[in-house]
């Protein structure tokens, strides 16, 4: 048999082939998807006009950074009227209505508006009559107003607001540039009653800045300007009301002015001798209230550097004194009063920075209120004294006379650095103010200036001199 060699078979993968459409079948699925991707976009365009047609509501927003409130308040008889126009954003957690293009819906927005001034002003505006408390006033009227809307400036005019006819539906007004026109009043049991206003409206904003116009019974016009929230107004303060308010101001400033009270422990320290500790407070006392009148009476430099300069020279007198606490011989501790009372001429400078913005509310009683002022600041620097002195002496007696030193060295130790640090972020800040430094032009008001510096100066060195005079007489112990 016969055999026949066979040849190798190669085998090939089989290829599946797709069978493609006709032109004309791929133009039509191409056209049925761009008509299924145009009928969704339809769909889309119409759900989103028609959200955009219903009416919406304002949602709750933040609170605002800035807020300027204006206000009227006027005693007649047994009637006061406060007068309110503030921005309606400060109007928090109140759905208003808007329109499709976002404006206020004024027929749907009016009827909120007076439980808004119910809820955010007039719960918040306390009144005194002859020191009872009134309750809330009553709210007779609120109304929008225009940003350009110039019916505030004066107490006529905004009181005929509340008598003009509301806006027109054909103006949009945009949310957050509406302002809400606000007519509060309270009845008084009797006409004639000490008033005492409590306004609170700090809430309505991160910053609020309030400006009031108190009107008197003879129609003058006191406007106050503040932020925050004011304790309490007098709408006519009498003489005792500035020497309570101010006397309490004076008192709870030196009380919360830490640096003022660590000055006054570095003098008296180390001070042994009760003749030195009296000389050395009363030339603390005279020159701050030296400062501190001049100030309030417009004799202090008005340029925005003066109050960081004042402050870092504060704070840098602390750390004079901590540091001549350590290293200076205990025996030459016992004299500075003049170091007390050149440093005092700073330190009045500084207490008036607090109280520059409170004079407005002693009414027409400025001498008294500064005079209060400085009393409270002597109240409460007695009151530190009365609680350092006992213990500094039962340290001193704890510790025995050859330790002594050692304990105004550690007390000053540990002063100082807390100092420093205040002395070196002080300094920052009057960086700041180093554009504002240059030549002074030499006119009238430089030649003023110089008159009001040269007439402090002689002020200050003749109260020196007398102090120095009188300090000469009492006889030493």
């Amino acid at each position: 048999m016969t055999c026949v060699p066979t040849r190798p078979m190669l085998y090939l993968p089989a290829v599946t082939h797709q069978i493609r459409p006709a032109p004309a079948e791929r133009s039509a699925a191409r056209l049925r998807l761009v008509a299924g991707a145009l009928s969704a976009l339809a769909g889309a365009i119409m759900a989103l006009a028609a959200l955009v047609a219903v009416p919406r509501s304002l949602p709750a927003h933040e609170i605002p950074q800035r807020v300027a409130v204006l206000g009227f308040v006027r005693a007649e008889g047994t009637r006061v009227d406060v007068l309110l126009r503030v921005p309606l954003e400060a109007m928090r957690d109140v759905d208003f209505p808007l329109r499709p293009d976002g404006s206020l819906d004024f027929v749907r927005v009016r009827p909120l508006l007076g439980d808004a001034a119910q809820q955010w002003l007039a719960d918040y505006l306390g009144l005194e009559a002859d020191g009872a408390a009134l309750g809330a006033p009553r709210v007779l009227g609120a109304r929008l107003a225009l940003p350009s809307d110039r019916g505030f400036e004066s107490f006529g005019s905004a009181r005929a607001q509340f008598d003009l006819p509301e806006l027109g539906d054909a103006v949009a007004l945009p949310w957050q540039q509406a302002l809400l026109d606000v007519r509060l009043e309270y009845t008084l049991p009797v006409a004639g009653a000490r008033l005492v206003l409590l306004p609170a409206l700090a809430h309505l904003g991160i910053r609020t800045t309030s400006v009031l116009h108190v009107i008197d019974a003879k129609g003058k016009d006191r406007v106050l300007i503040y932020e925050g929230n004011p304790a309490r107004i007098a709408l006519e303060p009498r003489w005792y009301d500035a020497v309570r308010q101010f006397t309490a101001e004076g008192f709870r400033h030196i009380l919360g002015g830490i640096d003022h009270l660590l000055f006054v422990l570095c003098l008296v320290l180390p001070v042994r001798r009760w003749r030195s500790l009296v000389a050395i407070v009363t030339a603390f006392t005279l020159a701050h209230s030296l400062t501190l009148g001049a100030a309030a009476l417009g004799l202090a430099p008005s340029a925005g550097w003066f109050p960081p300069l004042v402050e870092m020279l504060i704070a840098a007198s602390i750390v004079w004194l901590a540091i001549e606490n350590i290293v200076l011989p205990a025996e030459r501790l016992e004299g500075r009063w003049m170091m007390a009372f050149g440093f005092g001429l700073i330190h009045g400078f500084g207490f008036s920075f607090a109280l520059a913005d409170r004079l407005q509310f002693a009414g027409g009683h400025l001498l008294m209120a500064l005079g209060s002022f400085n009393l409270g600041v002597e109240l409460g620097q007695l009151l530190v004294l009365a609680i350092a002195l006992p213990l500094l002496g039962w340290l001193h007696r704890h510790v025995g006379a050859e330790r002594e030193r050692l304990l105004t060295i550690v007390g000053s130790a540990i002063v100082a650095p807390t100092a420093w640090h205040w002395m070196t972020g002080r300094f920052a800040t009057l960086g700041e103010y180093r554009g504002s430094f240059g030549w002074p032009v030499l006119d009238a008001t430089f030649a003023l200036g110089l008159l009001r510096v040269g007439l402090l100066a002689a002020l200050a060195l003749a109260l020196a001199l007398a102090l120095r005079q009188i300090l000469r007489t009492v006889p030493r112990p």
